[in-house]
């Protein structure tokens, strides 16, 4: 596996990296790999995300688990409606994708430092 060029700390801390809770997930009418994701970040609203790991979990598996997703990524308007930031998930030759997700005792809206 090629690795990644190296970058500073300060660019890592740009990302705002939060957990969240899955309350919502559902099949993407059209879409061969993706799943509606709505997810608690412990914000007033819920934050609606379009995640590719459709091949990897039936949505029902999925409400009520705790992930880990990017915060201030851009929204991004796509065919299927506005998504709100990044699921992540771990994926490779073995197999994937896997979402991480985070020990006992996290929290929605807690940040990952």
């Amino acid at each position: 596996m090629e690795q990644a060029s190296h970058i500073g700390i300060d660019d890592f801390t740009k990302v705002e990296l939060r957990i969240a809770r899955i309350v919502a997930a559902e099949a993407v009418e059209g879409a061969d790999k993706l799943l509606h994701l709505t997810l608690d970040i412990g914000e007033d609203k819920t934050r609606s995300v379009f995640a590719g790991i459709k091949s990897a979990y039936a949505p029902e598996s999925l409400v009520g688990r705790l992930t880990v997703m990017v915060a201030n990524l851009a929204p991004r308007k796509m065919r299927f409606g506005l998504s709100e930031g990044m699921v992540l998930a771990a994926s490779g030759p073995e197999g994937g994708p896997f979402l991480l997700s985070p020990d006992s005792g996290a929290a929605p809206g807690m940040r990952v430092k």
